[in-house]
Protein backbone atom coordinates (compact mmCIF):
# COMPACT_ATOMS: atom_id res chain seq x y z
CA UNK A 1 0.00 0.00 0.00
CA UNK A 2 1.30 3.40 -0.91
CA UNK A 3 1.15 6.28 1.50
CA UNK A 4 -1.79 8.03 -0.12
CA UNK A 5 -4.72 9.33 1.90
CA UNK A 6 -6.13 7.25 4.73
CA UNK A 7 -9.20 5.19 4.05
CA UNK A 8 -10.60 2.60 1.72
CA UNK A 9 -12.47 3.27 -1.51
CA UNK A 10 -15.77 1.37 -1.21
CA UNK A 11 -17.60 2.50 -4.37
CA UNK A 12 -18.24 5.38 -6.74
CA UNK A 13 -20.39 8.20 -5.34
CA UNK A 14 -22.78 7.87 -8.28
CA UNK A 15 -23.30 4.17 -7.45
CA UNK A 16 -24.92 5.07 -4.11
CA UNK A 17 -28.64 5.66 -4.48
CA UNK A 18 -29.75 8.84 -2.70
CA UNK A 19 -31.49 8.44 0.67
CA UNK A 20 -30.42 4.82 1.08
CA UNK A 21 -27.81 2.82 2.97
CA UNK A 22 -25.46 0.27 1.48
CA UNK A 23 -23.35 -2.29 3.36
CA UNK A 24 -19.62 -2.62 2.81
CA UNK A 25 -16.94 -4.52 4.68
CA UNK A 26 -13.90 -2.35 5.36
CA UNK A 27 -10.88 -4.11 6.86
CA UNK A 28 -13.16 -6.81 8.22
CA UNK A 29 -15.68 -4.39 9.77
CA UNK A 30 -19.23 -4.06 8.43
CA UNK A 31 -20.01 -0.43 7.62
CA UNK A 32 -23.27 1.11 6.41
CA UNK A 33 -22.60 4.01 4.05
CA UNK A 34 -25.56 6.37 3.75
CA UNK A 35 -26.09 9.00 1.09
CA UNK A 36 -28.57 11.80 1.78
CA UNK A 37 -28.46 14.22 -1.13
CA UNK A 38 -24.78 15.04 -1.59
CA UNK A 39 -23.91 14.22 2.04
CA UNK A 40 -22.28 10.98 3.12
CA UNK A 41 -22.37 9.18 6.47
CA UNK A 42 -20.63 5.99 7.58
CA UNK A 43 -21.86 4.07 10.60
CA UNK A 44 -21.20 0.62 12.02
CA UNK A 45 -23.57 -1.72 10.21
CA UNK A 46 -24.46 -3.87 13.21
CA UNK A 47 -27.29 -2.84 15.52
CA UNK A 48 -26.06 -2.67 19.13
CA UNK A 49 -29.29 -4.28 20.31
CA UNK A 50 -30.07 -7.18 18.00
CA UNK A 51 -26.88 -7.90 16.01
CA UNK A 52 -28.55 -7.34 12.62
CA UNK A 53 -27.54 -5.23 9.62
CA UNK A 54 -28.57 -1.57 9.90
CA UNK A 55 -28.12 -1.00 6.17
CA UNK A 56 -31.25 -3.10 5.59
CA UNK A 57 -33.26 -0.60 7.64
CA UNK A 58 -34.86 2.68 6.69
CA UNK A 59 -32.90 5.91 6.27
CA UNK A 60 -34.73 8.76 8.03
CA UNK A 61 -33.49 11.74 6.02
CA UNK A 62 -35.19 14.51 7.99
CA UNK A 63 -33.68 13.46 11.32
CA UNK A 64 -30.39 12.05 9.93
CA UNK A 65 -31.03 8.62 11.42
CA UNK A 66 -31.06 5.02 10.32
CA UNK A 67 -33.72 2.73 11.72
CA UNK A 68 -33.06 -0.93 12.48
CA UNK A 69 -35.57 -3.10 10.66
CA UNK A 70 -35.74 -5.70 13.44
CA UNK A 71 -37.05 -3.76 16.46
CA UNK A 72 -37.19 -0.14 15.26
CA UNK A 73 -34.24 1.37 17.12
CA UNK A 74 -33.04 4.50 15.33
CA UNK A 75 -29.40 5.63 15.43
CA UNK A 76 -28.01 9.08 14.71
CA UNK A 77 -25.92 9.05 11.53
CA UNK A 78 -23.82 11.85 13.02
CA UNK A 79 -23.04 10.42 16.48
CA UNK A 80 -24.07 6.75 16.40
CA UNK A 81 -26.15 7.33 19.53
CA UNK A 82 -29.44 5.42 19.77
CA UNK A 83 -32.43 7.75 19.46
CA UNK A 84 -35.12 5.21 20.36
CA UNK A 85 -35.39 2.05 22.41
CA UNK A 86 -34.80 -0.85 22.63
CA UNK A 87 -31.16 -0.04 21.75
CA UNK A 88 -29.22 1.70 24.52
CA UNK A 89 -25.62 1.43 23.24
CA UNK A 90 -24.18 3.55 20.43
CA UNK A 91 -22.70 2.17 17.23
CA UNK A 92 -19.42 3.53 15.84
CA UNK A 93 -19.40 6.36 13.31
CA UNK A 94 -16.56 6.69 10.82
CA UNK A 95 -15.03 9.39 8.66
CA UNK A 96 -16.35 9.20 5.09
CA UNK A 97 -15.65 11.54 2.20
CA UNK A 98 -15.87 11.85 -1.53
CA UNK A 99 -12.52 11.93 -3.34
CA UNK A 100 -12.55 12.39 -7.11
CA UNK A 101 -15.95 10.71 -7.33
CA UNK A 102 -14.98 7.80 -5.07
CA UNK A 103 -16.48 7.16 -1.65
CA UNK A 104 -13.66 6.72 0.88
CA UNK A 105 -14.25 5.31 4.38
CA UNK A 106 -11.62 5.62 7.11
CA UNK A 107 -12.38 3.11 9.84
CA UNK A 108 -9.20 4.01 11.71
CA UNK A 109 -10.82 7.30 12.70
CA UNK A 110 -14.05 6.94 14.59
CA UNK A 111 -15.73 10.32 14.77
CA UNK A 112 -17.70 9.58 17.94
CA UNK A 113 -16.37 8.39 21.26
CA UNK A 114 -17.30 4.74 21.51
CA UNK A 115 -16.69 3.96 25.14
CA UNK A 116 -18.55 0.66 24.99
CA UNK A 117 -15.81 -1.06 23.00
CA UNK A 118 -18.27 -3.17 21.00
CA UNK A 119 -16.51 -5.03 18.24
Amino acid sequence: MSGASHGTVVCRFDDLAPNTAQRFVVDGRPVAVVRIGDDLYAIGDTCSHADVSLSEGEVLCDSLEIECWKHGSAFSLETGEPQTLPATQPVPVFVVRQVDGDVVVDIETETAETAGGAS
